[in-house]
């Protein structure tokens, strides 16, 4: 095996160390720049979509604490339109009942007007039919005709003293 032999060994691996001195220079040369600037280029690019992704990131927080914000301000106007609706609407419904209330007591003071005023006319028609009755009767006592004069002063009379022992 003349690979093995001392000199030619030693002159192949002379050769090859050259050999692979030439690749790595040519290598170092020619295709380590490239390789390393688009590792570079990536690198920047993949820490840029990184920045930009925290950016992005902080300002969803930043828009979802204003959205939360403007709900909590949302939810507390609505609460406050809730408590002026409930209480404007006890106080139409105050009103009402104090309306329906003073128009019950001016219906109630009107009947008991017209009943008092029925009840006086009722009672002045019964005074009449006494006073004709008491007349019939008091001209069927005295057995002649009385004038209408002397009709209505013993009808008052009479009326006069039955009032009187009412009231006693």
């Amino acid at each position: 095996m003349p690979q093995f032999e001392s000199h030619f060994f030693s002159s192949l691996l002379f050769w090859e160390l050259v050999s692979f001195g030439i690749l790595l220079w040519v290598l170092y040369k020619f295709a380590f720049p490239p390789i390393l600037e688009m590792l570079e280029t990536r690198e920047r690019k993949i820490r840029e979509s990184l920045e930009q992704a925290e950016r992005h990131r902080l300002e969803a927080e930043r828009r979802m604490q204003e959205y939360e914000a403007k709900m909590a301000a949302a939810s507390r106007e609505a609460e406050a339109v809730l408590a002026q609706a409930k209480e404007r609407a006890q106080r139409l419904w105050d009103e009402n009942e104090q309306r329906l209330s003073a128009e019950a007591e001016r219906v109630k003071a009107e009947a008991m007007r017209e009943i008092e005023h029925q009840r006086r006319k009722a009672i002045q028609e019964i005074r009449n039919q006494a006073t004709d009755l008491a007349l019939l009767v008091a001209e069927k006592v005295v057995e002649r005709s009385l004038t209408d004069a002397d009709h209505r002063r013993l009808a008052d009379e009479a009326l006069a003293a039955v009032a009187k022992t009412q009231l006693s």
